[in-house]
């Protein structure tokens, strides 16, 4: 029987592109030997993450107790919340029970923080600023929070950072190179705290290319899917991309492309230098131009359009808040419906 597509607008994944994807950064890890613990937040999918797994992944980051609970339930158990989370009475209680079914790691960058992490079963990482400005302590002071957090009862394992500054043009090897020398910073700063960083942890996916002195595990997360900031970045190409939202022509009013695919499913992300609020995969010099809830306006600068009630792919700035749209990924090969993979994780933020 003849297996159809739905409706428009969906999130699908190209399972042959996800797959390549997923090797060619295992890959790059074992090159570098680097242990490899990818960020499950962009996908949320235990089908996915089962395919990180069979590449020899170390285990997977997460960034909520939520995403955690998900993966476990699927069979994960070593898992590593990379947030300095806040425990309140209910949190604490459910990191309890998550870490007598996994080994787990979580995230701080204070002490009252890393108090909550006491007597839970669980180990802790540092977080240092490596020019993110985000959360992150300073890299010099990691080895001071660590000392008196394990005078505490905390076992602190090592450090960690994201170099979220990496999401801008040409600031990808600048934003690793920062993330390496703050890295450094912090293992010495262990070390005059008479600690060792048995881990050190980092990577982005834009910044991939150039990290991995001095860490010994990488976190990408947008990699296994890539998405328009990807592309427009140069961290991926085109035939790179896994993650596509197909959509259907609707009107070439004012001599554009009028899609049915709005903010609902691609998400509202656009960074100040992005050049448009999406991509069409199949023709590369389109943008989307303006964004609605429902309606997606693509000006193809000249070229013809594809017909009404045709079917166009395309490509959303950040997969991450697109996937958090949508219950599940319509899976294909050769543009044949293969499988059906929900999003399991969807809306655990908590």
């Amino acid at each position: 029987m003849r297996a159809f597509l739905p409706p428009t607008p969906f999130l699908a994944v190209d399972a042959t592109v996800l797959d390549a994807n997923i090797e060619r950064v295992a890959a790059w890890a074992d090159d570098r030997g680097l242990a490899l613990r990818p960020h499950a937040k962009t996908h949320k999918s235990p089908e996915i993450a089962h395919r990180q797994e069979d590449a020899g992944v170390s285990g997977l980051t997460v960034a909520t107790v939520g995403e955690a609970e998900v993966f476990a339930q699927s069979g994960f158990d070593d898992l590593f919340i990379a947030y300095p989370l806040w425990l309140d009475e209910e949190r604490r209680l459910r990191v309890r029970r998550l870490a007598e079914r996994a080994t787990v790691r979580v995230g701080f960058d204070s002490l009252a923080a890393a108090r909550g992490l006491v007597g839970i079963g669980v180990t802790g990482l540092v977080e240092i600023d490596s020019g993110h400005h985000r959360s992150g302590v300073v890299p010099a002071d990691a080895g001071e929070l660590a000392a008196v957090a394990a005078s505490e009862g905390l076992d602190v394992v090592g450090v960690f950072t994201f170099p979220g500054h990496s999401y801008v043009p040409g600031g990808r090897e600048a934003a690793a190179g920062q993330e390496a020398e703050a890295l450094a910073t912090a293992v010495a700063s262990f070390r005059d705290a008479g600690l060792v960083a048995r881990v050190v942890s980092g990577g982005s996916s834009p910044s991939l290319a150039a990290t991995g002195a001095g860490l010994t595990e990488s976190r990408p997360g947008v990699y296994v899917f890539n998405d328009a900031q990807q592309w427009e970045l140069g961290a991926c190409t085109p035939e790179q991309v896994a993650l596509t939202c197909h959509a259907t022509v609707v009107s070439h009013a004012g001599g554009r492309l009028v899609l049915d695919s709005g903010s609902k499913v691609l998400g509202a992300d656009r960074p100040a230098w992005a050049s448009g609020f999406g991509r069409l995969l199949d023709h590369p010099d389109a943008r989307i131009v303006i964004l609605s809830e429902h309606h997606a306006v693509a000006d193809l600068f000249g070229e013809a359009l594809p017909p009404l009630g045709s079917t166009v792919r395309v490509v959303p700035n950040h997969a991450c808040n697109a996937v958090n749209l949508v219950d599940e990924y319509t899976v294909l090969e050769q543009g044949r419906l293969v499988d059906r993979w929900a999003v399991a994780a969807r809306g655990m933020n908590a």
